[in-house]
């Protein structure tokens, strides 16, 4: 069984759980073949289930690479698209912590060669998709190009108009994370994977988290697949190191439900700076944009308050789930390009909140 290292404190299973552990047993069978009912339509699934700290399942399905038969396990690293941007926001946090980071400063106070637009852009709003940053266009979502750099890597938008007045609208753009990390560089005075490598990754015990370097050797990553006329086919080489924290990561669901775990309660990160991710923005008309800082910011009339986030890759589809009411924290990693979650996420909570 996993350990975590939660708010400093090392949490294990005891034998006064003994009851609540064969509760989740009965789960864990139910959604076993929850999930197995779904591995006709994707070629392989990991899921993982945190409760109060402490992983209760983690079981990997079907194939990493399915031309040789490799099962998938529970260490297989995953694209997980734009929960990069979950991972990322524990950086932010941390910087405004230290009071390197002001969020409502221009972006150019960290990043001086990011072009100055009609209106001033601040990392605040760039983090919550309120700036008016565009999203990919074309075929930017299959670059095959390497970015040696955070600041190489804004010159695909940087110079583009904004596609609104900053505050008024919320726009999805991975492209503003990319700005975010290149504040997260010069706020910090440290490279931006450097930073997450040793002030996010290393501390949490994130051990099958990294960036998803094309030319290295990463061992347990998985194969990409996608469906084409009935069939799986293999997905086309991509390079993301163009977009490193809109959606560049590799992960387990291990690794997710751990970092996920660690943002619960205060410890990692203060009290404070969890209400600052988890605090929906709001535009400049006072309508909440459902989305915090890395993270969409729900409730539900059941679940409570619900935090999560999606990511989609080419050859990769996952979500995260944070529900705090429950301490309950679900994730989930494929390798297929445009897998449909949603239904298999609201299962396996109903199952694990014994609904």
């Amino acid at each position: 069984m996993k350990r975590l290292v939660l708010a400093g404190t090392l949490l294990l299973a005891t034998a006064a759980a003994v009851p609540a552990e064969a509760q989740d047993a009965a789960a864990i069978a139910r959604a076993r073949e929850v999930v197995r009912a779904r591995l006709d339509s994707i070629p392989g699934i990991s899921v993982a289930v945190a409760r109060d700290g402490r992983i209760i399942w983690s079981e990997g399905f079907g194939w990493a690479d399915f031309e040789q038969h490799v099962p998938v396990t529970t260490a297989t690293e995953f694209r997980i698209g734009s929960i990069s941007k979950s991972l990322t926001s524990a950086a932010v946090g941390l910087l405004v912590e230290e009071g390197k980071l002001d969020l409502d400063a221009p972006v150019q106070r960290y990043v001086p060669s990011f072009p100055e637009k009609p209106w001033p852009i601040t990392t605040r709003l760039v983090a919550g998709h309120l700036a008016g940053i565009r999203h990919y266009r074309g075929a930017e979502f299959v670059l095959y190009r390497r970015y040696d750099s955070v600041l190489q890597s804004l010159d695909i938008f940087k110079d583009d108009s904004l596609l609104f007045q900053p505050g008024t609208k919320f726009s999805y753009s991975s492209y503003g994370w990319n700005l975010v990390s290149a504040v997260i560089e010069g706020a910090s005075g440290d490279n931006y994977l450097h930073f997450m490598r040793t002030r996010v990754i290393e501390p949490l015990h994130l051990t099958h988290t990294s960036p998803d370097w094309l030319d290295s050797i990463i061992p347990h990553r998985t194969r990409y697949y996608a469906r084409s006329g009935g069939t799986w086919v293999n997905t086309p080489a991509v390079d993301n190191s163009y977009k490193w924290a809109g959606g560049g990561f590799l992960s387990t669901a291990e690794d997710l439900v751990t970092y996920g775990s660690a943002l619960l309660e205060p410890g990692f990160l203060k009290a404070e700076t969890l209400r600052l991710l988890f605090t929906s923005q709001r535009t400049t008309d006072g309508r909440a944009s459902g989305y915090g800082i890395g993270w969409f910011i729900g409730r539900d009339s059941t679940l409570g308050p619900v935090y999560s986030h999606g990511g989609g890759s080419i050859g990769g589809t996952s979500d995260l789930v944070i529900l705090p009411a429950s301490h309950l924290v679900i994730a989930i990693v494929t390798n297929m390009t445009d897998a449909t979650l949603g239904r298999l996420v609201s299962d396996l909570e109903r199952v694990f909140l014994g609904n």
